[in-house]
């Protein structure tokens, strides 16, 4: 059996007597797109941030490729890309330097690194912005410039919180088609988010949480099947929302 890209082991984060997350289990094939959904305060940004090492668990544990998200945070964070719930940008930098600067983080050679950064601005139509500082670029534009940095190098792992959130219909197709491309070319995503169409659309795979306790997982027909094959109802049902 194929050993899971990120593997998820009961892991726990409390904030003295207030849980975040509780006791998580969940497995993220190797090429996945995983949608991750919940409310707001469901536990999803917490989670995620585990899994980079920033927040560290009560208890539990989390490997991604095979390393443990903990004692090995350094070799973990080489091979994910990650998105935070707020981008941040250096203002002063262009869009062109600021690729420049992560590719150069990531230790990629000039040739390849000028080579990629056409590409990336080509793709998200921001060629025109790229000698532009990023202050200057709408919200949609920031995302895109930020998606573009997370995939510079690469990585086998992309870790996304509510990456679709305030984007136009454009920057939405425009990341939906990275991500596409990305497990296409063999990595896997995980991405947490509440808007259901664009998750219903996208994803192989959806896990639901709700005030920290994971409420269904698998693939989109198993955790829709019960549910009159609909992820609305499914999503509504599990959190005890009314639809």
């Amino acid at each position: 059996m194929t050993e899971p890209m990120i593997e998820i082991k009961n892991l726990t984060k409390r904030y003295g007597e207030k849980g975040a997350v509780a006791e998580l289990t969940l497995s993220v094939p190797r090429g996945a797109m995983y949608g991750f959904l919940g409310p707001n305060g469901a536990g999803k940004t917490t989670t995620l941030r585990m899994l980079m090492g920033l927040l560290q668990p009560s208890s539990g544990s989390a490997r991604i490729e095979g390393l443990d998200v903990t004692a090995d945070a350094v070799a973990v964070r080489a091979c994910v890309g990650y998105l935070p719930d707020e981008v941040f940008l250096y203002d002063y930098l262009t869009g062109q330097q600021f690729l420049e600067f992560v590719a150069d983080m990531r230790g990629i050679s000039r040739e390849a690194r000028d080579r990629r950064i056409r590409e990336l601005l080509e793709f998200f139509d921001l060629e025109s912005a790229a000698g532009e500082y990023t202050l200057n670029y709408s919200f949609g534009m920031k995302k895109k410039l930020a998606l573009a940095g997370i995939v510079i190098h690469k990585p086998s792992v992309l870790l996304l919180d509510e990456p679709f959130n305030g984007l136009d219909p454009q920057a939405t197709k425009d990341c939906r088609a990275m991500l596409t491309r990305m497990t296409t070319e063999g990595s896997t995503v995980l991405f947490s988010s509440h808007v259901l169409e664009v998750v219903e659309k996208l994803v192989t795979h959806v896990a639901i949480i709700d005030s920290g306790t994971l409420r269904a997982s698998g693939t989109l027909a198993e955790v829709c099947a019960p549910h009159d094959n609909s992820l609305e109802k499914a999503f509504f049902t599990l959190t005890s929302r009314e639809t």
